[in-house]
């Protein structure tokens, strides 16, 4: 299964990429897309859009996974973070693919076992289960990842309650 990992935010998004073929994963690709600074937030919101239409056509993901925003002392922030969110979920929709939807600690606690693990644990997890020498650069990058494993490890664990 190929899955695509988003991180939302108006100025940047990261993304990534993996494949899991018999609890095997293998990272594929990954990323950052930055918007133009100080534009518009519409300008802003089309360019995250396209810009995952894009990852979506080149990478051909079976399934989408989006951190939902954190919204803890500022709401005006985890607005902002909604919107790319939104995008990311539309781009999914306009391309036929399925998207799904976590929180911060379901990250952590899919990724690392522990729901309060710091940013920098959850990191250093994404590089040690993708078998990397450094913790992918940008930190967005490194998070989408971590979504990505995230569903990855929520379809495993789906599959075996089904069984």
């Amino acid at each position: 299964m190929r899955i695509l990992g988003v991180d939302p935010g108006t100025a940047t998004t990261g993304y990534g990429v993996i494949e899991s073929e018999d609890d095997e994963i293998t990272l594929i690709d990954y990323g950052a897309l930055v918007s133009p600074a100080r534009s518009p937030i519409g300008e802003r919101l089309s360019y995250i859009y396209n810009g995952l239409l894009e990852v979506i056509s080149r990478f051909q993901p079976e399934a989408v996974a989006i951190e939902e925003p954190f919204v803890a002392k500022n709401v005006r922030s985890a607005l902002a973070v909604g919107r790319a969110q939104a995008m990311a979920i539309l781009a999914a929709a306009s391309s036929g693919i399925p998207s799904y939807e976590y929180t911060p600690a379901q990250v952590k606690q899919r990724v690392a076992d522990y729901g309060a693990s710091s940013k920098e644990q959850i990191q250093e997890m994404v590089r040690l289960q993708l078998g990397l020498s450094e913790v992918p650069q940008p930190s967005d990058a490194a998070d989408a990842l971590a979504i990505a494993i995230c569903h990855l490890r929520e379809m495993h664990i789906s599959s075996l309650l089904t069984e």
